[in-house]
């Protein structure tokens, strides 16, 4: 038996890459039920965030087929949500949408806070080689024209990243700034 019934777990997935699969897996070690929140849904074509919400998605779906079969979706839903700027009510605002769930699993510790100011579960994930594996470290790489970031997506992801022009775009959004 798990010992959650629901959990989330928020991310920006720009882009998805091992330390949010490590995560899933791990959060799926603990609830029957994950919902992977794809945060700041409503930005794209930024530096901070240069893939869609629907891209992410799209790459999302990619990921969980690979790692967890395709019957993924049986207990793993994935949902866009846009930013409301407002700390202090956004778990509230994520039970408005989502419906109830148990407890957060995350690595970011304001996120952490407001699950337990909320009174619910706030888990901390196990990080995956956080200082290399980030999205911002990912996308700090790329930028410095370092091949390296790719040690940190799955192979799998490379030519679907390619054919979004991940690469292109960072790049021509950062010469635009």
């Amino acid at each position: 038996m798990k010992q959650f019934k629901r959990l989330v777990f928020p991310g920006r997935f720009q882009p998805p890459h091992l330390g949010h699969i490590s995560a899933i897996k791990y959060a799926l070690e603990l609830a029957d039920e994950l919902i992977v929140i794809i945060g700041s849904a409503q930005d794209s074509f930024s530096l901070k965030n240069p893939l869609t919400a629907g891209e992410r998605l799209q790459l999302l779906r990619t990921v969980l087929a690979h790692e967890l079969g395709d019957d993924y979706c049986k207990r793993v839903s994935i949902i866009p949500v846009t930013d409301i700027e407002m700390n202090k009510v956004w778990v509230q605002y994520l039970r408005m949408l989502l419906g109830e769930f148990d407890g957060v699993v995350s690595g970011n510790p304001l996120v952490l806070q407001l699950f337990r100011d909320a009174g619910l579960a706030a888990v901390e994930q196990p990080m995956f080689n956080r200082s290399e594996c980030s999205g911002t470290r990912i996308r700090e790489l790329i930028l410095q024209g370092s091949s390296t970031w790719a040690s940190c997506v799955p192979p799998y992801l490379l030519p679907e990243l390619e054919r979004l022009n991940f690469v292109g775009r960072l790049r021509s959004l950062a010469s635009e700034g």
